[in-house]
């Protein structure tokens, strides 16, 4: 299994030197990616519904205009590390143009000497689309699917040539390619009906959150009942089922002590470092290969970078550790 942590781009912890420090402990502590989420302004006042809390509330929204662009910082944290991977955790596919984000994906992928881990979403914050003059939200997943297409065609074809309702290019000569072949790998995030789709038809990798109240991923069977649908979809669409791998994100902030769900069942990835380490040995059982970690706390301005470093440090040694061995 793989692991990777969470570096912010929002709130105190976001400074250059709280970057690279992070990024640098995670790396000689042996963690395998880092992941940096995808906001590009931030509205003063939100009433879309967040996804991934019970309120629907979207955390740290006290940091109005408080976030560093996400391709940009994982360019910045590339120059700073060796060996870990790079994730878009997820890049919100329609904000940017199709042509830019493939190339600045493809540039960032060369400079990391093949790094970079491409996840992408179709976004939530209707309020964020139109701030930016954006149109699309209705149609985002559309969009979505239809970038996905694009970013493979000038990644992998000499002649680039599309043509869709979004997205349409030719005549153009698109190099460097990405170093990684035939391209970075693509995984799709979400965990409804047309998520499930779009990971079957396009993804790499699967990656769902475990806390959405609509599509609760708290029980390893559900989780793979669930990848039992993307490879599903894979092969209807012909695809090999098998080529696609799963991954999980949770939040672990080391409180020692287990939280748990409505039904009154621990939450996964919470309590002891036992009740952890038997979670990921079900999650490795049901096809997991990459676990994703948030250790910068649930409320960003009391956190600090120190104790986020050992948060760290104590899944390392205590759980990664144990799991190895």
């Amino acid at each position: 299994m793989n692991f990777g942590f969470v570096l912010p781009n929002r709130g105190p912890l976001s400074t250059r030197e709280g970057l690279i420090s992070l990024a640098k402990q995670g790396e000689s502590l042996g963690f395998d990616f880092m992941a940096v989420s995808d906001h590009i302004v931030m509205p003063r006042n939100i009433s879309s519904t967040y996804p991934y809390t019970d309120s629907g509330e979207f955390p740290g929204g006290e940091f109005v205009g408080d976030c560093l662009e996400q391709l940009t910082t994982l360019a910045f944290i590339a120059g700073a590390t060796s060996k870990a991977q790079l994730l878009t955790s997820v890049m919100v596919t329609p904000y940017r143009s199709a042509v830019h984000a493939g190339k600045v994906i493809a540039t960032i992928d060369v400079l990391s000497k093949g790094r970079l881990l491409i996840g992408l979403g179709a976004g939530w914050m209707e309020e964020e689309f139109k701030a930016m003059g954006l149109n699309s939200y209705a149609s985002r997943g559309g969009v979505t699917d239809e970038y996905i297409s694009a970013f493979k065609e000038m990644w992998t074809s000499n002649n680039p040539n599309f043509k869709g309702d979004h997205v349409s290019f030719s005549n153009i000569a698109f190099e460097p390619k990405p170093m990684q072949k035939p391209h970075p790998p693509i995984w799709t995030g979400g965990e409804s009906p047309a998520a499930l789709r779009r990971a079957g038809k396009y993804a790499d990798v699967w990656y769902p959150i475990g806390n959405n109240p609509k599509h609760r991923l708290q029980k390893p069977e559900k989780l793979y009942s669930y990848f039992e649908k993307v490879k599903e979809n894979a092969y209807e669409v012909g695809r090999d089922p098998e080529s696609i791998s799963l991954a999980y994100a949770a939040s672990w902030y080391d409180e020692r002590k287990a939280h748990t769900t409505e039904s009154g069942d621990r939450t996964i990835l919470t309590g002891s470092f036992d009740q952890i380490t038997s979670d990921i040995g079900q999650l490795k059982e049901v096809g997991v290969d990459y676990l994703l970690i948030d250790v910068l706390g649930f409320d960003l301005l009391s956190s600090s970078t120190g104790e986020s470093k050992e948060r760290m440090e104590a899944f390392s040694t205590e759980i990664i550790s144990r799991v190895i061995n």
